[in-house]
C-alpha cells in the first residue's frame, strides 16, 4: 500500500482533519443520552425519541442539501459544515452553565448536527473524487475506515474515563473543539477549487431534490448497493440496544465488559480496511464486495446464543470480531465502488440520497426492533434480526457492471 505522502498534501490535510473530528465523536459517544437521563432526568421514551427522531429530522433536513451542495465549491461546503456543528454542539454546555439546557434543545441540536453530518459526507465524497486520481480512491477510502476504526477503539474508553472525572457535557465540548479543529485544517489544504458549473437554470427545481434517488434507482448495480446497505446496516444497529438490555439485564454483565466486548473487537476493522486494497488487487473489486458482502451477513445471528459469565462475553467479542472485520473490508471497496460508479457532477446528491436513506432505514428499523424486543423479548428480536440478515446478500450486485462514462463538461 501507498505510503501516506503520495496522496499529496492537501489530502493529508483532509485525512488529518477527518480523524480529529471522527476522535471528537467518539469522545463523546453516549454524552447526549447521558446527558438527558442525568441531566434532564428524561425517561427512556424521551431517550428514545431523542436518537430516533433527531436522526429522522436530520436527514429529512439534509434532502435539499445535496442538490445544493452539489454546485458549489466543495471545500467552503466542508468549513461550513464543521463550523455549524461546532457552534450547535457548543450551545450545550453553554446552556448547561447557565442552568437553562432543556430537553428540546438537545433534540434539535442532534437533528442539526445530524443533517451536517449527511452534507458534510456528501461534500467530502464529492471533493475526494475530483482531488484524486481514479486508481488512488480505495487506498483513500481504506485510510479512511482505519482511522474511523482506531478512534472506535481508543474514543470510548477516553470519553468514558473523562464522562467519570469531568462528566458528559465536557465530551460535548471536546467534540465541538473536534470540528473546529477539522474546520481549521481543511481551511489548511489550499489549492484551487473551480466551481461546477450548472447545466440548468440557476435557481434548484423541485425535481433537483429526488435527483440522487433518481440516479441511483436507475443504475442496477446502485440500486441493489443501496438497498443491501441500508436494510443490513439498519438490521445491525436495530439491534444494539436490545444487546445491551439482554446483557446488562437477564445476564447481568458490568458496564466495562460490555464497552470491551464492542472495543476490543474494533481492531478487526482496522485489519480490514489495511487488507481492502491487497484483497482487490489478488481477486477483484466485485469479487471481493460480493463475498465480504455475504460474509459480514453471517455473523450476528450467532448472538442468539448469548449466555452469561465469560464464555458469553467471549461470545459477543468472537461475533463482533468477525462481523467488523467484513466490514472493514467491505466498507472502503463499497464507497470507492460507487465513487467509480457515478458521475461526478452527481456525487453529491447521490452521496446524499445514499446517506439519507440509510439513516432513516436505520432509525425507522431501530424503533420498530424496539417495539418488538418488548413484546416477543430481547433474544428473539436479535435472533429474528440475524436470520433476516442471512437474506441481505440476495441484494448485493450479480455481475460486475461496465462503468458509466463521464458526462462532456458543460459550457458556460
Amino acid at each position: 500500500m501507498r505510503s501516506g505522502h503520495r496522496l499529496g498534501r492537501r489530502f493529508g490535510w483532509l485525512w488529518g482533519a477527518y480523524g480529529t473530528s471522527a476522535l471528537g465523536t467518539w469522545l463523546a459517544f453516549g454524552a447526549f443520552p447521558l446527558i438527558a437521563v442525568q441531566v434532564l432526568h428524561a425517561g427512556p421514551a424521551e431517550v428514545a425519541a431523542l436518537s430516533c427522531v433527531g436522526a429522522l429530522v436530520g436527514a429529512a433536513v439534509a434532502v435539499p442539501l445535496g442538490p445544493w451542495v452539489e454546485f458549489r465549491r466543495k471545500r467552503p461546503v466542508l468549513i461550513a459544515m464543521d463550523l455549524v456543528r461546532f457552534a450547535a454542539l457548543l450551545t450545550i454546555p453553554t446552556a448547561f452553565a447557565l442552568g437553562v439546557l432543556t430537553f428540546l434543545q438537545l433534540l434539535l441540536v442532534s437533528v442539526v448536527v445530524a443533517a451536517a453530518d449527511i452534507t458534510f459526507h456528501a461534500a467530502s465524497g464529492a471533493y475526494l473524487k475530483t482531488l484524486l486520481r481514479a486508481e488512488d480512491l480505495l487506498v483513500a477510502n481504506a485510510r479512511f475506515e482505519s482511522t474511523s476504526w482506531t478512534t472506535t477503539i481508543i474514543g470510548p474508553p477516553l470519553g468514558g474515563a473523562a464522562i467519570g472525572l469531568l462528566g458528559p457535557v465536557a465530551t460535548v465540548v471536546a467534540d465541538a473543539v473536534s470540528y473546529l479543529l477539522s474546520a481549521l485544517g481543511i481551511g489548511a489544504m489550499g489549492g484551487p477549487e473551480p466551481r461546477p458549473q450548472r447545466r440548468e437554470a440557476a435557481r434548484m427545481r423541485a425535481g433537483d431534490l429526488l435527483d440522487g434517488w433518481r440516479y441511483i434507482l436507475a443504475d442496477a448495480t446502485l440500486r441493489r448497493l443501496l438497498f443491501n446497505t441500508a436494510l443490513f446496516n439498519g438490521l445491525v444497529m436495530a439491534t444494539q440496544p436490545l444487546l445491551a438490555v439482554l446483557m446488562f439485564g437477564q445476564l447481568g454483565f458490568a458496564p466495562w465488559q460490555y464497552g470491551l466486548a464492542f472495543a476490543a473487537p474494533s481492531i478487526g476493522g482496522l485489519l480490514g480496511s489495511r487488507l481492502a486494497r491487497p484483497l482487490v488487487t489478488w481477486f477483484g473489486q466485485h469479487r471481493v464486495l460480493v463475498v465480504v458482502g455475504a460474509l459480514r451477513a453471517l455473523w450476528p445471528v450467532g448472538l442468539v446464543f448469548l449466555g452469561p459469565g465469560t464464555g458469553g462475553l467471549l461470545l459477543v467479542m468472537g461475533v463482533e470480531l468477525g462481523l467488523i472485520f467484513c466490514c472493514g473490508v467491505f466498507n472502503p471497496v463499497c464507497a470507492t465502488y460507487r465513487l467509480e460508479r457515478t458521475a461526478t457532477d452527481r456525487v453529491a446528491r447521490i452521496l446524499s440520497a445514499w446517506a439519507v436513506t440509510t439513516k432513516a432505514s436505520t432509525a425507522l428499523l431501530t424503533a420498530a426492533w424496539g417495539v418488538l424486543g418488548g413484546l416477543i423479548g430481547p433474544r428473539t428480536a436479535i435472533g429474528l434480526a440475524g436470520v433476516l440478515l442471512l437474506a441481505t446478500p440476495l441484494l448485493l450486485p450479480r455481475r460486475p457492471a461496465a462503468l458509466q462514462p463521464e458526462p462532456a463538461p458543460s459550457r458556460a
